[in-house]
């Protein structure tokens, strides 16, 4: 998968990147509901997992934004890279402990989801914080937390992370006013990710979460 270096000289974001690398080292998260009222029926009626549904959603608004795909070579330069893959947690019932897996991303949702249960079924009884290996460098991090619908949360990273790319999380979804609603955060750093940009985030999961007849296949 190539990855693009960003050049500097012409960027619209370099003053901003040059700020946040010297002197206000900055990360901050957006929280919002998305309604997956009508997704939800359908998930249901076709008899699908939601957690594959969510990870091909978010993975596909992550791959459609420049800005959510970016990174340091091992020279430290700034780049992004053609496509990422979602790199998520999975849970172990026995011991309430959690794994980290990655699956390979395809446009192809039916692609997608049989390889993401597979690797769910593959890794499912294999204990460790990172179990599947030969994770690739283009990846995302993707959880969720299905015992609670929280109104916000932030990570505490007080350590400067060398990681670019957003952490997405999703809570349990729930109804309200006659809609199913899923919390969803994004935890993104300030040095390649604006307001605007994780805004651009939350609102295209939303339209891919209410245009399912375009991709559920």
């Amino acid at each position: 998968m190539a990855f693009h270096l960003i050049d500097m000289d012409t960027w619209e974001r370099r003053e901003h990147y040059k700020y946040y690398q010297t002197f206000v080292h900055s990360s901050y998260t957006l929280n919002a509901n998305i309604k997956i009222t009508n997704l939800l029926k359908e998930i249901k009626q076709r008899g699908l997992r939601f957690y594959p549904v969510y990870l091909y959603i978010v993975s596909t608004a992550v791959n459609r934004i420049k800005e959510m795909r970016m990174a340091h070579d091992g020279e430290h330069r700034l780049g992004y890279w053609d496509e990422c893959h979602p790199s998520y947690t999975i849970f172990h019932k026995d011991d309430h402990t959690f794994s980290d897996i990655w699956s390979e991303y395809n446009k192809d949702f039916s692609i997608f989801y049989k390889t993401c249960v597979q690797d769910m079924e593959t890794w499912k009884d294999v204990k460790g914080v990172k179990t599947k290996p030969d994770k690739p460098d283009n990846f995302t991090p993707i959880s969720c937390v299905p015992w609670l619908s929280y109104t916000a949360q932030c990570y505490d990273t007080p350590m400067k992370s060398p990681l670019l790319f957003p952490i997405i999380l999703c809570g349990k979804y729930f109804e309200q006013n006659g809609e199913m609603l899923l919390p969803f955060s994004a935890y993104v750093q300030h040095i390649v990710s604006d307001g605007y940009h994780t805004s651009l985030l939350i609102n295209t999961v939303q339209e891919i979460a209410d245009h399912y007849q375009d991709w559920l296949n």
